[in-house]
């Protein structure tokens, strides 16, 4: 249940602190006084998607809490566990900010988490019927929900969403490869010829680089001997090379350490350099040497490159990618040659995923079947007590079937869900969407949501206006029943009808008034005379009048008379 709500800054609330107390709560104020604001900060706390534009005016943020009790809820707590938060004394306290410069925190207990979390955690604490609820109840689609939700079936239909998920994607697969057949012949030509063109070619890593230096060389052969040539004459000892000049240099500044000892190591640096210069002219002689130019290596070069470039414009930009596509060819290949066995195990898994899709879409229909009856009887029995003696109400059940005729299963099962209603005597059964009147379509409403709320763990149940379009004495059956739901549920009402008010256990009044040249929404538990007076307000628009006082007076008495107290 909700133990506490706490607003600020939200729309025309500066600041607000309600308590709920256990059974029917009731909030009733003039129209416009912000009723609506209060079910919109609620909704925060819901998972609703948050507005910067109820941020109340001049200021950054909004924020709304509330303290849920979770003390037994097994669903709750497991929830909680596998998330790592611990609930306080059996309770868990939510807060949520709205912030104008972007998205706002989320907390449960200490801990952030996410709207969606949110949005799971509230919804198996709290139940919030609003005006819009009334389009979704007219939707066949909102019927099969709630029907299956009534059955307990939901894991399952979830279940079998998946299995036929699954079922899709193998039949899309064998249709690919249908497709595909008929142009399966020519791509595995072109593969063959890709792997051996690829194969006899023989590429190696690395071998187009090599192959770029060696035809350099070749193409310049006699200006790399020339420069060659030239350099090692500069360094050998003939004709005064570098070599001659270092042997006379080293001689006259060995004589000299020979007289000066500070001139040794000098000596002994020249001795290295000259045997290093006498390597390195070793090293370009025999270099020098070696080359050697015939023109047919540098056509085969020139050919070879030629032959990796023709591979590489066609398979890839590198080698490396040439080989890369010689292995992929493979592997389609062997694709290829397995096509016949794949389309076979396709066949045999689609054929066993069907199978187990119509199974379990049987075990859901004959689910859905008996609990149709089961709330068919138990909604028409809440909308007799609602004013609506004479009203006939089914859940209809029928095959969907596909354009020509035939029955199909879909993604959530075989059926199609109706629910039907004759609100008069005489009238045949019709789809709901069919109703006229926002009172019945109200009613409805309560109906389901009572019946559905006894089959659940939801402790709190809040209705915005659900007395809509209704009066006299259909009001007053709406409050009794609404009062005996209060009995086993916590019951949060947004009501204008002071037969409905009065039979509360907790009275809060939402009023607007101008404070300082702003305008805000003062929201409080009323009791005693200011209880009397709203009550009489609601009757007949004056506080203040003996004949309403009154009357309010006497509808307190009778309520609180036929609760017992």
């Amino acid at each position: 249940m909700l133990e506490e709500l706490s607003v600020r800054n939200y729309a025309l609330i500066e600041q607000a602190h309600l308590s709920f107390e256990r059974g029917f709560n009731v909030l009733t104020g003039e129209t416009g006084a912000g009723k609506s604001i209060l079910v919109g900060a609620l909704s925060l706390l819901y998972g609703g998607k948050a507005d910067t534009e109820a941020i109340r005016t001049g200021s950054d943020e909004a924020v709304v809490s509330g303290v849920f009790v979770v003390d037994g809820n097994a669903e709750v707590e497991q929830w909680l566990t596998a998330r790592g938060i611990e609930a306080e004394d059996g309770r868990v306290v939510v807060r949520r900010t709205v912030k104008r410069a972007g998205r706002g925190p989320i907390y449960l207990q200490s801990t952030p988490t996410t709207r969606a979390e949110l949005a799971e955690f509230s919804s198996m604490l709290l139940d919030l019927h609003g005006q819009h609820e009334h389009q979704s109840l007219l939707s066949e689609d909102q019927h099969r929900r709630l029907l299956d939700r009534y059955a307990g079936i939901e894991g399952e239909v979830d279940d079998l969403q998946g299995r036929f998920q699954e079922m899709t994607a193998a039949k899309r697969r064998y249709d690919e490869l249908i497709s595909a057949e008929q142009n399966r012949e020519r791509e595995r030509e072109l593969l063959e010829f890709a792997v051996q063109e690829i194969a006899e070619a023989e590429l190696k890593p690395g071998e187009e680089e090599e192959l770029e230096q060696e035809r350099r060389i070749l193409s310049q052969h006699e200006k790399l001997f020339a420069q060659l040539d030239h350099s090692y004459a500069a360094l050998a000892e003939s004709n005064a090379g570098a070599l001659l000049r270092m042997r006379e240099a080293r001689v006259g500044l060995a004589g000299a350490a020979e007289i000066d000892e500070s001139l040794a190591e000098a000596s002994q640096r020249l001795d290295s350099l000259f045997y290093d210069l006498e390597d390195l002219a070793e090293e370009v002689r025999g270099h020098r040497q070696t080359i050697e130019f015939t023109p047919e290596r540098l056509e085969a070069c020139e050919d070879r490159l030629a032959l990796i470039h023709r591979l590489e414009k066609k398979y890839g930009a590198e080698i490396a990618d040439v080989l890369q596509y010689h292995d992929e060819a493979q592997q389609k290949l062997a694709a290829l040659e397995n096509f016949e066995a794949e389309k076979a195990s396709l066949a045999d898994e689609i054929a066993e995923r069907e199978r187990e899709v119509r199974a379990a879409a049987q075990r859901i229909s004959k689910a859905r079947a008996e609990a149709a009856e089961r709330i068919s009887r138990a909604i028409l029995e809440v909308l007799h007590t609602l004013g609506m003696a004479a009203a006939q109400f089914e859940v209809r059940l029928t095959r969907k079937q596909s354009a020509d005729g035939k029955p199909v299963c879909g993604p959530t099962g075989l059926d199609a869900v109706a629910f039907m209603i004759a609100p008069n005597t005489g009238e045949p059964l019709k789809p709901l969407r069919s109703i006229a009147s926002g009172g019945e379509i109200s009613r409805v409403m309560l109906a389901i949501k009572t019946i559905l709320a006894a089959s659940d763990s939801i402790g709190c149940l809040v209705f915005d206006e659900v007395d809509a379009g209704i009066g006299g004495e259909i009001a007053v059956a709406v409050g009794e029943h609404l009062q005996a739901l209060s009995g086993f549920k916590q019951v949060l009402c947004i009501t204008h009808l002071a037969t409905i008010a009065a039979r509360a256990d907790n009275h809060i009044r939402v009023e607007k008034r101008v404070e300082g040249e702003r305008t805000v929404t003062r929201i409080g538990e009323i009791s005693g005379e200011q209880r009397k007076q709203e009550i009489a307000r609601m009757l007949a628009g004056d506080r203040e009048a003996e004949v309403s006082l009154s009357h309010a007076e006497e509808l307190l008495s009778r309520y609180r008379e036929a609760a017992g107290e």
